[in-house]
């Protein structure tokens, strides 16, 4: 699907790759040897994708601050992806060696912010003040999201709010941003915009919601290790659908489980207590709402493939 999307959006495509290469240049060897990795090693570029298609669906057309908006919301999606692996110490993304795993932790926070910078240089060069705003409220979102989670991981306490809350922060975020970067840049009615922010925060949560089941899925093929929530201590969907089935003396040891990184049997627990069915129920129920919002817009092929995408979290294993 995405590489029909890419075709779809033809030039303008080309023209983000060019703009997004030549953003991440450095005279620093090392910096543009490590740049170069991360450039052969990108994943599907969703947000960029999704920054294009709502500029298309809205008005028909794209112009240079999408392909600016764009480039910045794929930039800072990287740079977190790099301090996400240092906090959680992956040694592989996407199947791939992470940066910190090949150098070092050190490296990979400094290259993280490089491009953290270079992102900020896009959005503050070339982008109108409304939408500089969005990508400012985003990082203080991904900043307090992590916070606010390791702050729920002390104490092994979440609720379904303090949950939503969270993956708000730390992926719904971003994917409004780039979104409503779109949108803005194309000057599309605050009408048009309000659907495309409903549908944004649906998305978002989706997608979050896919990783946190896959985490339990012994055959995904994100490249990353199963249960390594479980060994972080996050509470996440499936163990907060468990939860509700369970006594609360079955939810302490459960938790003593979680602190004696007895991986597998918290998975068993999640699996016994139906925790995976209810997941997927929950997860299907925001990509309706997702669909339900942009189904309002007029008909075009940008929108076809944005209730294609909003489809895709259900069933994606990547």
């Amino acid at each position: 699907m995405y590489n029909s999307i890419k075709n779809y959006l033809a030039e303008d495509w080309t023209a983000f790759e060019q703009q997004f290469k030549s953003s991440l240049v450095s005279s620093v060897p090392l910096m543009q040897k490590i740049n170069d990795y991360l450039l052969e090693h990108k994943g599907k570029q969703l947000r960029p994708i999704l920054a294009f298609l709502s500029a298309k669906a809205l008005t028909g057309v794209v112009n240079e601050n999408v392909i600016r908006c764009a480039t910045s919301s794929e930039i800072l999606h990287m740079a977190t992806l790099l301090h996400d692996d240092v906090a959680d110490n992956s040694e592989l993304r996407r199947g791939n060696p992470t940066v910190m795993s090949l150098y070092s932790p050190t490296t990979a926070v400094l290259v993280g912010d490089f491009w953290l910078s270079k992102a900020i240089e896009e959005i503050f060069n070339y982008c109108e003040k409304r939408t500089l705003a969005l990508f400012s409220k985003c990082l203080q979102d991904l900043a307090e999201g992590e916070i606010f989670q390791l702050s729920k991981i002390a104490n092994l306490d979440m609720s379904f709010d303090d949950y939503r809350h969270i993956i708000f922060c730390k992926t719904a975020s971003l994917f409004r941003t780039a979104i409503l970067s779109g949108a803005y840049s194309v000057g599309a009615p605050e009408s048009d915009c309000e659907i495309m922010d409903e549908y944004a925060n649906h998305l978002g949560l989706a997608f979050q919601m896919m990783d946190d089941i896959m985490d339990y899925d012994v055959e995904n093929k994100t490249g990353k290790p199963v249960y390594q929530d479980i060994a972080e201590h996050k509470i996440t969907l499936p163990l907060l659908c468990a939860f509700e089935e369970a006594t609360q003396d079955v939810i302490s040891k459960v938790k003593s489980y979680m602190i004696a990184e007895q991986t597998k049997e918290v998975a068993t627990f999640v699996n016994d207590y139906h925790g995976i069915e209810r997941s997927y129920e929950i997860l299907k129920q925001e990509v309706e709402l997702a669909k339900s919002a942009v189904s309002k817009l007029a008909d075009s092929q940008a929108k076809v493939f944005l209730i294609s995408i909003a489809d895709s979290m259900v069933s994606r294993r990547s």
